[in-house]
């Protein structure tokens, strides 16, 4: 399945999600240069304002491409962007992509990730056709395997010492997700 020829705003009871555009570039800025936020991230905090253009550079050509789609996190009251998700790695043929996703250490422990996610699956597994969704964490980051657990990923690889962060080396925890389970689980909130 192919990404659509416009990139769709999804929404939520609280949330946005729409493509990161050239307004976001302090937000970005701000997030990805925040240690806490970053302290599992596959690369270290930000140091050069530059990085924001680059990643908006990015998306927009990995978007072009087929291959990615990321997608702001907006608050709908006040409009602030506190994080980001991405579908990244698609694989049109096995109908299969990654997630990745980020958000701001002052919106952590209110659900918005949880909200943002279930957007972005309904998304992947519906309108887009995914079949499989993968994500690769850091597993000391005990609250992102909590929420994609509570998504209902399930843990299917463990590879040590794969990652090597400014000098610290970490392992990772792999979870998929299959889009009848997806169904399953909407169907039984339905």
């Amino acid at each position: 399945m192919a990404f659509p020829a416009t990139p769709p705003e999804l929404s939520t009871e609280r949330l946005l999600l729409r493509m990161h555009h050239d307004g976001d570039i302090d937000a970005l800025y701000a997030l990805f240069t925040d240690p806490k936020t970053m302290r599992y991230w596959g690369a270290p905090p930000w140091t050069d304002p530059a990085q924001a253009d680059a990643m908006l550079a990015r998306g927009a050509a990995a978007f072009a491409a087929q291959e990615a789609i990321r997608f702001a996190v907006v608050l709908r009251e006040g409009g602030a962007m506190v994080g980001s998700c991405t579908l990244f790695g698609h694989d049109a043929q096995n109908r299969r992509a990654e997630v990745g996703y980020i958000l701001a250490s002052e919106a952590w422990g209110k659900g918005l990730m949880t909200e943002a996610l279930s957007a972005l699956l309904d998304w992947a597994f519906g309108p887009l056709g995914l079949h499989r969704v993968e994500a690769d964490v850091d597993p000391r980051n005990v609250p992102s395997v909590a929420i994609l657990e509570r998504l209902g990923f399930a843990r299917e690889g463990f590879l040590r010492e794969r990652w090597r962060v400014a000098g610290e080396v970490s392992d990772s925890l792999f979870l998929g997700l299959l889009a009848p389970e997806w169904a399953a689980r909407r169907g039984a909130k339905a």
